[in-house]
């Protein structure tokens, strides 16, 4: 949620801070603003997209070498001009961007009035800038220390950049559990939400730690302190390993797109060194803990979203192979409700961005009660990633498209080899059934290939059948039920329409009262598993006068001859279909939200990271 650039060196600073904003419009926003720094500031924001912000400026925007932006989703106020970032303080010389929610800014807000300060906005940010200035103020103190007395003031999440009108060398920042990463180039910095602004300029970052801030000085090296005990940290360098092409289209329409093509690629990456040419698994985050895996009575799987719809495959995953009990939980309920955790357990915590809120505070909780810690998520060095005591990378690729697409499939790809990898170790799979369940697990992205090129066509004129459709049921079973849900959630996303998905089973236990000849139902149907079961909801549907479309496995004659749009993946075993048949209902989606004139990369009211609650 929200996006923060900022630049600081000899080049004009607008066009990257604009170029930046346009980069990370994925992460979902509503308004948008930049400042620029010399003599005096120079602002403009805005309601709206990027775009926007752009012709508000016009071409009359001086040429400073330090300046940031922001894109904005809104919390604390409706999106307007006047609650889009940056903010200013009272005297009008001290300016802010803000990711995240200052959970008490009210008190604080209530304490500053009375200090005489008067407030224009709705937003927590404009109150963190005039507490700012105010120990500025009361202390007679420079921006750095002002800054860090009133962070240690604060209750909530942010990610923040200052500056001080007149004084364009210095721009100090700061995180609490919101993402900030430092480019540093020659003689020239960056600052971004996340890398993808400046990849173009420099592949060295500093990503900040929880709890740190920093001083970024024209002239001097990077300086890097805790916020609360004001310890000086040596910054440490990553080289980044992302690259310009990585995060644009690729000749496609649409990231979301361009990403469900990217698939059989993203997870032979995810496979590579994990998946061995003799049909083995290896994974050393698993290895290196061995024992702490094979003596678990237990495994929490803790998500949000899409996530969390892999972690439910998981759980089936893990105890049919594994034979170790699986709880998959909410993270945003798991962490109020007082959970109870033992020592013995492993809590796996699911995310694409690796900076999830929920799922991050879900697992400082389980830390501090002792359970061993394992990350599964896409981005490198991301804060679930530093936190956890082990984990596999996802190497998924970034993801611009809000509806998580390869992210979904390749977090399915590192459960699996999880499952196979702990029942081999455990002895609770049979040396034959591992061997083959690991041979077809190689041949999947192939199989996608071929699924892609096969189904494409066909999806997008089943969706123009269902384009005016206002609700949609999505049927599975077994493996294949999360892979309902998670067929409804992209629908719901990206297109508007109301889906829900259920296990096919309990179709007759409320939900057949919806059916009529106006209701479209996707079922998930291969012939493996629960298939006859299956057939017999679809005829419950028939009755009824219902739409069926069903995905099927190639061949298939009797769920064919009951629906009125068939969609074929190679047979492959049930636990691997959800791969395979995600992939179909993530094109039905598209193409469907295509036809309604959606926005498929950045659908309202949605964010791809998100970082607060």
């Amino acid at each position: 949620m929200c996006g923060i650039v900022g630049y600081l060196g000899k080049r004009a600073a607008f066009p990257i801070v604009i170029e930046g904003l346009k980069r990370l419009e994925y992460r979902g926003y509503d308004s948008a603003g930049f400042i620029l720094n010399a003599t005096a500031f120079h602002t403009e924001k805005t309601k709206g997209k990027v775009s926007d912000l752009v012709a508000k400026a016009g071409t009359d925007v001086p040429s400073y070498g330090c300046g940031m932006g922001h894109t904005r989703w809104a919390t604390h106020g409706v999106p307007n001009d006047v609650n889009s970032h940056p903010h200013r303080s009272n005297s009008g010389k001290i300016a802010i961007v803000h990711n995240g929610i200052i959970e008490n800014y009210e008190s604080i807000k209530q304490n500053l009035l009375k200090e005489g300060f008067v407030f224009h906005s709705d937003t927590d940010t404009e109150v963190l800038v005039n507490f700012i200035e105010y120990f500025k103020e009361k202390e007679h103190t420079d921006l750095v220390t002002a800054v860090r007395y009133a962070l240690n003031e604060v209750v909530g999440a942010f990610a923040i950049a200052v500056m001080e009108e007149g004084r364009p060398e210095e721009i100090v920042v700061a995180r609490l559990g919101s993402p900030l990463v430092i480019g540093i180039g020659e003689g020239e910095f960056f600052i971004a939400s996340d890398a993808s602004p400046f990849i173009e300029y420099t592949q060295n970052a500093v990503y900040l730690e929880d709890g740190e801030m920093a001083t970024i000085h024209l002239n001097k090296p990077l300086k890097v302190l805790k916020i609360g005990s004001n310890e000086q940290v040596s910054p440490f360098v990553q080289q980044l390993k992302l690259n310009l092409e990585a995060i644009e289209k690729g000749g496609f329409d649409h990231f979301m797109l361009k990403e469900i093509y990217e698939q059989p690629k993203s997870i032979q990456d995810t496979m590579r060194g994990r998946l061995l040419p003799d049909h083995s698994t290896k994974l050393s985050g698993v290895d290196g803990h061995l024992e702490t895996f094979l003596k678990a009575k237990r495994i929490v799987i803790v998500a949000c979203g899409t996530s969390w719809h892999a972690g439910l495959v998981g759980e089936y995953l893990l105890e049919e192979y594994a034979r170790i009990p699986v709880e998959v939980e909410y993270a945003s309920e798991f962490r109020y409700r007082n959970p109870i955790i033992y020592q013995d357990d492993i809590v796996i915590a699911i995310s694409q961005s690796g900076e999830t809120a929920d799922t991050l505070a879900a697992l400082k909780l389980a830390k501090e009660k002792g359970a061993f810690i394992y990350g599964i998520c896409n981005v490198v060095g991301s804060s679930i990633a530093r936190i956890t005591d082990s984990g596999t990378y996802t190497h998924a690729g970034p993801e611009i498209g809000v509806a998580s697409t390869k992210a979904f499939t390749t977090q399915l790809t590192v459960l699996t080899l999880l499952a196979l990898h702990l029942g081999k170790k455990k002895g609770t799979l049979a040396a034959e059934k591992y061997q083959h369940l690991c041979q077809q697990l190689e041949h999947i992205p192939q199989l996608l290939e071929t699924t892609l090129r096969r189904v494409n066509e066909k999806v997008a004129a089943i969706a123009e059948s269902y384009k005016g459709a206002t609700n949609c049921l999505y049927l599975g079973r077994g493996f294949n039920f999360p892979t309902a849900l998670e067929g409804a959630l992209k629908l719901k996303e990206i297109s508007y329409i109301h889906a829900e998905g259920y296990p096919a089973a309990e179709m007759k236990h409320g939900p057949i009262a919806l059916i009529d000849e106006n209701m479209p139902v996707i079922f998930i149907a291969p012939s493996k598993g629960h298939y006859d079961k299956v057939v017999s909801n679809a005829q419950e549907i028939r009755a009824r006068k219902g739409k069926i479309i069903a995905v099927v496995t190639e061949g298939d004659t009797q769920m064919a001859g009951l629906a009125n749009h068939v969609i074929e993946i190679p047979e492959i075993s049930e636990a691997l279909t959800p791969i395979l048949a995600s992939v179909p209902l993530q094109l039905l989606s598209y193409y469907i939200a295509i036809k309604r004139g959606c926005n498929v990369d950045q659908p309202r009211n949605l964010a791809k990271s998100v970082t607060v609650e």
